[in-house]
């Protein structure tokens, strides 16, 4: 196994001395990887880029880049390259003027800046772009700008800090996949901080979850979606059905749980936990059957549930049906829409169903650490 590119080794940092924003973080980045850092506000995700960046000092510990401390160095000797949600281009330069700047900084001969800023700005589909001023650029074509520069000087590392932010939806799909594109062709690690889970599992080969200053699951993003390993990574990572209830009985990592008194249910648990423990389990909308209660075809005598229909939503390519159960009166199910003609009217009562390795079964989230 090659020696990861980063080691982040018991890294702590507070501002007041008592509030801790990244709380003993152990965390390695592998060499060629993208590790997207995803996290709601205040989670420590922006600090933990910003430490390696060097804008910030860690409070304890030390970070390694290529095994060697990065605590003494200042931001512009790491060979790090950084993209900015602002994209942080300077206006009075020509774009060529931006990218080329990391180069003139560190010494670079005039004729050299050139030729590398023409590749540059080839790799990023700009190469007639050189002469203008970033007021003259789209939001697409500045981010681009900036990715370029961050490139240019063939660092070790590129750090981006959500640097799709400011752009509109469409705009940001696009990108998303041009930046992954760039970095399978460039096989440059990346380092990529954003709170949109989309965008994260879209573009990612790993991914590190944050809460409260640590990492709560580091995993692929099949993984951090299919296999959730706590409550707040079920919750905060796309759409999932929640069920508060107590473990009746455990058989290996297959489990019974009492929903809404005495409804039982069969599942997965996501980690040991001892009969009557307190757990929430989490079931992706469309992990889940539904059709009126005399056609269900049942996954398991235990892993289906009587409702009544509450709404439809026709979104395209699928339909979202709400539904009331036991536990849970706010139900969702997501299924293609060439299953819509299979519902009842509104007001009409369904079974749901679903298989037992779908639904996972977790520490109550206020009893996770």
């Amino acid at each position: 196994m090659t020696q990861p590119i980063v080691r982040f080794v018991g890294i702590g940092k507070t501002y007041d001395g008592v509030t801790r924003v990244v709380d003993n973080l152990d965390l390695d980045v592998e060499r060629g990887e993208f590790l997207t850092l995803l996290g709601p506000s205040g989670s420590g995700k922006t600090t933990t880029l910003m430490m390696l960046a060097g804008f910030e000092a860690p409070t304890s510990g030390e970070i390694l880049l290529d095994d060697k401390p990065l605590s003494r160095l200042p931001p512009y000797k790491r060979a790090i390259g950084m993209v900015f949600q602002n994209y942080a281009l300077f206006p009075h330069m020509t774009v060529a003027e931006n990218i080329g700047f990391p180069l003139s900084v560190r010494g670079i001969a005039r004729d050299e800046i050139a030729k590398r800023v023409e590749r540059a700005l080839d790799m990023v589909q700009l190469g007639s772009f050189g002469d203008r001023r970033p007021a003259q650029l789209s939001g697409g074509q500045q981010q681009r700008i900036a990715v370029a520069r961050a490139l240019v000087f063939e660092p070790k590392l590129v750090l981006m800090d959500e640097p799709l932010g400011a752009l509109d939806k469409q705009l940001r799909e696009q990108m998303q996949l041009e930046i992954r594109r760039l970095h399978q062709r460039l096989a440059v690690t990346m380092v990529y901080v954003t709170h949109d889970q989309h965008e994260a599992l879209t573009m990612s080969d790993r991914i590190a979850v944050f809460h409260r200053g640590r990492v709560q699951q580091l995993d692929s993003p099949e993984k951090i979606y299919e296999e959730p390993v706590n409550a707040f990574v079920a919750r905060f990572i796309g759409e999932n059905n929640r069920f508060d209830g107590s473990l009746e009985a455990v058989s290996g990592n297959r489990c019974t749980i009492l929903i809404a008194g005495d409804v039982r249910i069969e599942g997965a648990l996501a980690s040991p936990l001892a009969p009557g423990s307190r757990v929430t389990v989490s079931l992706r909308p469309e992990r889940v059957q539904i059709a009126p209660a005399e056609h269900i075809i049942r996954a398991n005598p235990g892993c289906h549930l009587a409702g009544t229909l509450r709404e439809v939503i026709y979104l395209g390519d699928h339909v979202r049906a709400r539904v009331a159960l036991p536990g849970n009166d706010d139900f969702t199910v997501k299924r293609p829409i060439d299953e819509a003609h299979k519902l009842p009217a509104v007001g009409g009562v369904v079974e749901v169903a679903w298989a037992p390795a779908h639904c996972r079964a977790l520490a109550r989230e206020e009893e996770a650490v």
